[in-house]
């Protein structure tokens, strides 16, 4: 962890009971999260990318505190601590009444630009009311902040008295991010922002994020399942696969030289412009595992070509093998 580090995320697992039987007893628990370990520095855009299902949304909402919201019986374990100045806050132990304090300083944008935003209220209602709540701006102070932010993200500021159902699916976006930034916040956590939006605008939208973060030094967690989209707007890059990261390096690095088994198949999938390109495809044998029971050792080795008798009994822990480059296998090839 440097100086610079804004938030810190230690051993953190997310554990969701399943009920089911006459008397909804426990009978089983989905480890969406299972013990990962990363940070995140200030002005940095962290990439998190990997198969649906494997937690990389999960992490996300555990990190702004929303997840007791959605599942009040969810278990988190671990710790979510944030710099703010000299102040550490974790937000894993924070009750909904105690982290409200800190609401503004982290804020999500959603993936679904039509289900994130209320359709009953207009443009100008939707980005004011994290400014209602968090700061003691006048009327006047928040309708020119609402203008100044529409205009940030590429709309006019006229467009504030439409409601959400008169914009496209770009445009519903650019609203989200106009709120997420109302409040200045630390950290923007992205999820999958761009994956519900047509080819031509996902580019736009990605620009557009960028340039805000250039702009106002921003810091985000970028989650994703597009590579493409990972490796045009990040620094560093978490993959995960089943609950765990299996690697962590910078962007460049990772794409260059990837280390995992995993990854090295993620990155053969990636298509490729030129059509005389010879790739050499990796192929994975079966489907991902339940996180319900997910498999001994390496949780890869059931689809892993190099997987060995030591992989599936003992788990591999997170090494540096290369500077800032961390990968969990058993036969890192440098």
């Amino acid at each position: 962890m440097s100086k610079n580090t804004l938030v810190d995320v230690k051993n953190l697992s997310v554990h969701f009971p399943v009920h089911g039987g006459v008397f909804s007893n426990r009978v089983a628990t989905v480890k969406a999260v299972d013990g990962i370990n990363f940070s995140i520095d200030r002005k940095q855009i962290v990439g998190m990318v990997g198969e649906s299902g494997c937690g990389k949304t999960t992490v996300g909402r555990a990190m702004i505190n929303i997840l007791r919201h959605v599942a009040p019986d969810v278990e988190i374990g671990g710790s979510i601590e944030y710099h703010f100045g000299d102040e550490i806050v974790d937000f894993a132990s924070l009750s909904s009444s105690e982290v409200r304090k800190y609401r503004s300083r982290v804020q999500m944008i959603f993936q679904d630009p039509y289900a994130s935003l209320n359709p009953r209220m207009t443009v100008a209602q939707i980005i004011s009311e994290p400014l209602q709540l968090h700061t003691d701006m006048t009327n006047k102070e928040q309708a020119e902040r609402v203008g100044w932010l529409l205009d940030k993200v590429g709309l006019q500021p006229e467009q504030a008295r439409r409601y959400p159902h008169e914009f496209s699916g770009g445009q519903r976006q650019r609203v989200g991010i106009a709120r997420a930034l109302a409040t200045n916040p630390d950290l923007i956590i992205c999820d999958e922002p761009v994956s519900a939006l047509d080819v031509s605008i996902q580019s736009q939208v990605l620009n557009l994020l960028q340039d805000l973060q250039e702009e106002f030094n921003l810091t985000y967690l970028f989650v994703a399942h597009n590579l493409s989209v990972i490796e045009h707007i990040s620094d560093r890059v978490a993959v995960m696969y089943l609950g765990k990261i299996v690697e962590l390096a910078p962007c460049d690095d990772l794409f260059i030289k990837p280390l995992h088994y995993y990854t090295q198949a993620l990155m053969s999938a990636i298509p490729v412009a030129d059509p005389e390109a010879k790739i050499e495809r990796i192929i994975l044998e079966g489907e991902v595992p339940t996180p319900i029971n997910p498999p001994s050792g390496c949780r890869f080795h059931p689809r892993c070509t190099a997987a060995t008798e030591k992989c599936k009994l003992e788990v591999p822990p997170l090494i540096e093998y290369r500077p800032e480059h961390w990968s969990a296998c058993w036969h890192v090839e440098l």
